[in-house]
């Protein structure tokens, strides 16, 4: 039976839906018979997508916004509960990629965090009032990442940003599975290697250990089916295993007191083989 959050003729939120996972998933919730809000930066994009789902058969609304800035959000709402159903179903999905330094670059800190976790908390505050208000089953789903868990060198205001939607979503999941005649639950998707325009250039073929986004959102959907809470995506290049392992050796840095990050020190490198090697 499916899920009554995701009902036909009720309202799915998507921020980030002009392209990727969110273009993906208002085309499958769109499919599913549900009025589809796609809220992303304004342009051709985000018109483009729209008409896409509006040509599918499903009933669909362009909502221009920089999820960083809570006033635009504010005005998507106020929009969506003049014009549309109840809204059933948000996903904080919109976010970006910038090159970082823990010692520079505070303008691209500023601008990912904005996106990459505010736009998750402007997002979940905007909308859940009124979800909560209407009493009906309803589902908020924060897009995070596996480098918000094993946060690898590299970008590091990329993985603070998606730590921080970690604990923003558990923090969630706790307060409304609490709060009294709440009928939401929080979920966090954590992607795994999926071909968009965060991952790879434009117009770049997909490579073979990627998955592509409707595979993503597919997943996903299984996963929301079930209950989960954590929905942690593999891919065709690391099976769910292997980021197990991934995941218990960085909290193992911290239960075996060993340098931070271990799994990229020379000192340590070889144990880290060795220990992912075991069966």
């Amino acid at each position: 039976m499916p899920l009554p959050a995701l009902a036909a003729g009720k309202t799915a939120i998507i921020t980030g839906a002009a392209s990727g996972i969110g273009r993906a998933a208002a085309r499958a919730l769109g499919a599913r018979g549900m009025v589809i809000a796609l809220v992303d930066l304004p342009g051709d994009r985000l018109n483009e997508a729209t008409a896409e789902i509006a040509a599918s058969g499903a009933r669909a609304l362009a909502l221009p916004a920089d999820v960083s800035d809570p006033a635009q959000l504010a005005e998507a709402a106020r929009r969506v509960a003049a014009e549309l159903p109840p809204v059933t179903f948000l996903m904080n999905n919109a976010g970006i990629g910038m090159p970082s330094s823990t010692l520079t670059g505070a303008a691209a800190w500023t601008r990912t965090l904005g996106v990459n976790l505010w736009g998750v908390i402007h997002g979940t505050q905007a909308f859940a009032a009124a979800m909560i208000a209407h009493g009906q089953p309803a589902m908020i789903v924060n897009t995070g990442s596996k480098q918000g868990i094993t946060t690898p060198p590299g970008n590091p205001a990329y993985n603070v940003s998606k730590a921080g939607v970690k604990a923003f979503t558990e923090a969630l999941a706790h307060e409304l599975r609490n709060l009294p005649h709440s009928r939401i639950s929080a979920h966090l998707m954590i992607p795994g290697w999926v071909h968009t325009g965060l991952t790879a250039a434009a117009g770049a073929p997909k490579p073979a250990g990627a998955w592509t986004p409707e595979q993503a959102v597919e997943f996903m959907l299984a996963a929301l089916e079930r209950g989960d809470f954590y929905i942690l995506c593999p891919d065709n290049d690391v099976p769910r295993a292997l980021d197990e392992k991934r995941i218990a050796w960085a909290a193992g840095d911290i239960i075996e007191n060993r340098p931070a990050l271990s799994r990229w020190h020379k000192d340590w490198a070889e144990a880290f083989k060795a220990w992912i090697a075991r069966p």
